[in-house]
């Protein structure tokens, strides 16, 4: 029975971040452990609603209100059982994941508080890797095997729920390391490398074979790999950056996709004597010894997401000079707007990220008109204009104001306006499937594309989206490989993913 009155006896609070000063001299977590009885008491908010709306915002169908209860009366080890029944990567989502089941929380209506549910969701998982994640009995092999291309959320998810089936799984990765964007996407200082390498631990000891640096499609062909296993599953994520080559002064140097930059910032953290929490890392280069880094320079990001925030807090921590942060819409109110974005679906806010406190100036409702060279190639300034945009028969049409356009100095952009789908690779071809017109690969209802046996999931299947769909995903994929096997029950998967083409979603 919860606690009927612990939402009016506390207030939303989070852990305070550690300071600027300190934290951008260094690459660790922005968010230092929370003390068990502020977690308790966060805990203690959650009403246990009738109706858990709570559910509903979370593609994995999370216990939340379950192990809310299990923290409040300090049960974690019931809580841990609770949170890993539905996700199999709570420590990734609890870092990663925006909440959505914020947002649908009961106490959310009408400008309230909601549960501080991630950060719960976060101590839980911290509670159970200070201990060890122990690995899972494997029952008896079940004389199947299982490719799994791609070692993401989506990947990993599914590659655990198939071995623990009694499965033989092998991920084959082109990296040399495993993880896939949650490895070389995001920065430490939202997800240190250790909480990866403690799950792969566990999902080695648990029969899971990983094989990294085999790109599928060059190093081993589609063929091989079906005369290999019994199943297939893609999940190579949706990595095509978006870019803008008619704008003028695109080719210029200096000009890159924000991934570029984060990878870079990734394998310089995690390879030389800058490794997270040793100050900054050796300079940032691209594959072809191409100087990446924003040591001293004038940045300009361009994008008002996730992936444009991640560049921010890097450049700050590479020692930029300055800052730009560019929006192509115009500033978000604060609140939600009942009207537009009624609870409890996801409203439509200004979102600020621990990047924006640590410096940097944000600039809406501004477009890049031209790439402004210093005359050797090189580029030295954006030019933009403000503007204006509409929705005109479904298409976004954009329109810069007339006498409004000025420069910003710039010695390095990034292009963070999202992603168009998978990459077109020669895995593709090989095991018969297509991108859609949106870049993603379409599934029929049990997950299968159109190759009998290859199944896919995650981003490449969705499209960019978030860490707890893409875990969810992975889970549903691997309940049905595992029916499409024959084996015996069935595996727990998550009620919300529809293996659905994304233009009927």
């Amino acid at each position: 029975m919860p606690d009927p009155n612990g939402f009016l006896r506390y207030d939303r609070r989070l852990p305070a971040r550690r300071p600027v000063p300190v934290r951008i001299s260094d690459w660790r977590e922005v968010y230092p452990p929370a003390g068990e009885e502020l977690v308790r008491e966060q805990a203690t908010r959650c009403m246990d609603c009738g109706i858990p709306f709570c559910h509903d915002g979370c593609p994995l169908g999370n216990r939340i209100p379950d192990w809310n209860d299990l923290v409040r009366t300090g049960n974690w080890d019931a809580a841990v059982e609770s949170l890993h029944a539905t996700n199999n990567f709570p420590e990734f989502t609890g870092r990663l994941c925006p909440a959505p089941c914020e947002a649908a929380c009961v106490l959310g209506i009408a400008g309230g508080q909601p549960v501080t549910i991630k950060q719960v969701e976060v101590e839980i998982a911290d509670a159970a890797a200070a201990r060890g994640f122990t690995p899972r009995p494997v029952p008896a092999p079940s004389g199947r095997s299982v490719a799994v291309v791609g070692s993401g959320p989506a990947g990993l998810a599914a590659a655990q729920q198939l071995a623990r089936a009694g499965h033989a799984v092998t991920v084959y990765e082109r990296d040399d390391a495993i993880g896939g964007l949650l490895r070389y996407g995001i920065p430490d200082f939202k997800l240190e490398k250790r909480h990866i390498d403690a799950r792969l631990a566990q999902l080695t000891a648990e029969g899971v074979r990983f094989r990294t640096g085999v790109n599928v499609g060059v190093d081993v062909t589609a063929e091989q790999l079906r005369a290999e296993h019994d199943a297939v599953l893609l999940a190579c994520g949706a990595l095509q950056g978006r870019d803008t080559p008619e704008t003028p002064g695109r080719a210029l140097r200096g000009v890159h996709q924000a991934m570029a930059h984060l990878v870079a910032a990734n394998r310089a953290v995690a390879g030389g004597p800058g490794a997270a929490g040793e100050g900054r890392p050796a300079t940032a280069v691209l594959p072809d010894g191409t100087p990446i880094d924003a040591a001293g320079k004038h940045v300009v990001i361009i994008g008002g997401g996730d992936t444009a925030a991640d560049c921010l807090g890097v450049a700050h921590r590479q020692g930029a000079a300055g800052v730009h942060q560019l929006d192509l819409y115009p500033q978000p109110p604060q609140e939600r707007d009942e009207a537009r974005d009624p609870w409890p679906t996801w409203p439509w806010v200004l979102r600020s990220y621990p990047a924006h406190e640590e410096g940097g100036e944000r600039v809406f409702a501004v477009a890049v008109q031209e790439f402004v060279d210093d005359g050797t190639g090189q580029v030295r300034a954006v030019r933009i204009a403000e503007v204006t945009v509409e929705k005109r028969d479904g298409r976004r049409v954009v329109t810069a104001v007339p006498g409004s356009e000025r420069e910003l100095p710039a010695d390095l952009v990034l292009l963070a306006i999202g992603f168009e789908g998978t990459e077109e690779q020669p895995l593709l071809a090989q095991f018969g499937v297509t991108r859609n017109s949106r870049g993603a690969v379409d599934a029929r209802d049990d997950w299968q594309a159109d190759a009998d046996g290859v199944f896919v999931a995650g981003d490449m299947h969705r499209g960019a989206s978030l860490i707890v769909w893409a875990i969810a995903e992975g889970r549903a994929a691997a309940a049905a490989i595992h029916g499409y096997l024959g084996g015996a029950g069935a595996l727990p998967a998550p009620v919300a993913p529809a293996a659905q083409p994304l233009a009927a979603r």
